[in-house]
């Protein structure tokens, strides 16, 4: 297993030097690492057994960082998983990119065009919470590429299009479990009237510039990483932690070192199956669905 990994990321390497996929690379799915289209388990309801009084901020979930950037090649690219996907195999953090141009929202990792908007983020969100009404999906949501700093009203006339009022919560404040199931939550990362809950009130670690694939580098994010997940088991149980394994820089992207910071996760988290431990949202690019799984399993 070892030799195919550093294959597997000879090819990674190889295509962050072009630029593009490199001749010979296949999609790989491991119970850590996947980015292949289609997920190995699906957990489309697995907060229905969590209780109604447990507050939200007390859940671990799992998410992934730039939800939609599955186009632009091997350095815009984050994920593999349709939304619909995503949602089912059991991710319930979604962090979203806007370009407001002309009172349109559509989806962006930096300058790739992702070919969505938000009002297709928006039916994929209400069609799963239709369907599985028990969960709950936060979604941070910021402007990127375009810097207008007044999304506010574009995001509501969406909402109001493609969704209903009422799939918000409301409030800044943390929700219980049964406050929140059905809801859509707003981490609102830009200006404008309450929508939701203040990105900036919850505690992350988002150390997301890697030089370099180095093994000093690596180890560096990965401190961070392990640091803040620590963290989170012995923080404020009243506000949420966010931590974020994903990272990238042109010699360093997204599936190359998540091939290598995603095994390392898996390996730290499968050390606590079986404990209580609340670790907050874990933010993760490609990641497998067995380590989606194991975050889902501290839940329980």
């Amino acid at each position: 297993m070892e030799g195919t990994r550093g294959h597997i990321l000879q090819l990674m390497v190889m295509g962050v030097l072009l630029g593009t996929a490199f001749p010979g690379y296949r999609a790989v799915q491991t119970p850590d690492y996947d980015d292949t289209s289609t997920p190995e388990i699906l957990n489309p309801s697995w907060m229905a057994i969590i209780p109604d009084v447990y507050s939200l901020s007390d859940v671990t979930m799992p998410g992934t960082h730039n939800t939609m950037a599955l186009y632009g090649g091997s350095l815009s690219e984050c994920n593999s998983w349709s939304l619909a996907f995503q949602l089912r195999a059991g991710i319930r953090f979604l962090d979203i990119r806007v370009r407001h141009a002309k009172g349109n929202l559509t989806i962006h990792h930096g300058i790739s065009y992702q070919y969505a908007h938000f009002g297709e983020v928006l039916m994929d969100v209400v069609a799963f919470l239709r369907e599985y009404p028990s969960e709950t999906v936060l979604m941070r949501l910021k402007e990127e590429l375009s810097n207008t700093q007044d999304i506010y009203g574009a995001v509501v006339r969406y909402i109001n299009e493609y969704a209903h009022w009422d799939l918000l919560w409301h409030s800044r404040e943390m929700p219980s479990m049964g406050e929140a199931r059905g809801k859509l939550i707003v981490l609102q990362d830009f200006t404008g009237p309450d929508l939701g809950i203040l990105y900036n009130t919850l505690d992350i670690a988002d150390d997301w510039k890697v030089s370099s694939l180095q093994p000093e580098e690596v180890e560096k994010k990965w401190r961070s990483v392990s640091t803040h997940l620590e963290a989170a088991t012995v923080g404020n149980k009243k506000r949420m932690f966010l931590t974020y394994s994903s990272g990238a820089s042109i010699l360093a992207h997204p599936n190359a070192l998540a091939w290598l910071i995603n095994p390392r996760l898996y390996e730290y988290l499968t050390g606590f199956v079986g404990q209580s431990k609340r670790f907050g949202i874990v933010a993760m690019d490609f990641p497998g669905a067995k380590l989606v799984q194991t975050i889902i399993g501290f839940n329980y």
